[in-house]
């Protein structure tokens, strides 16, 4: 694990099934940015058999996370 990966992650990994006010969205992960903006490492607690994934910025209040 580098030096990024020590500090909270910047990018929350979802998995999507469904389309508008019907998605139902499952936490799957997290991301970090590379250091120099380029990419992003990946860590997976599940790998999805469908839908699609779904990269999306950090919240501070996983609270409202769980609302999606």
């Amino acid at each position: 694990m580098n030096r990024t990966q020590k500090s909270r992650p910047t990018h929350t990994v979802y998995v999507v099934e469904g389309e508008g006010d019907a998605a139902y969205w499952t936490k799957i992960g997290a991301a970090w940015v590379h250091e120099d903006g380029e990419g992003y490492n990946i860590s997976l607690t599940a790998l999805p058999l469908n839908g699609r994934l779904v990269v999306r910025t950090a919240k501070a209040d996983a609270k409202k996370e769980a609302g999606r």
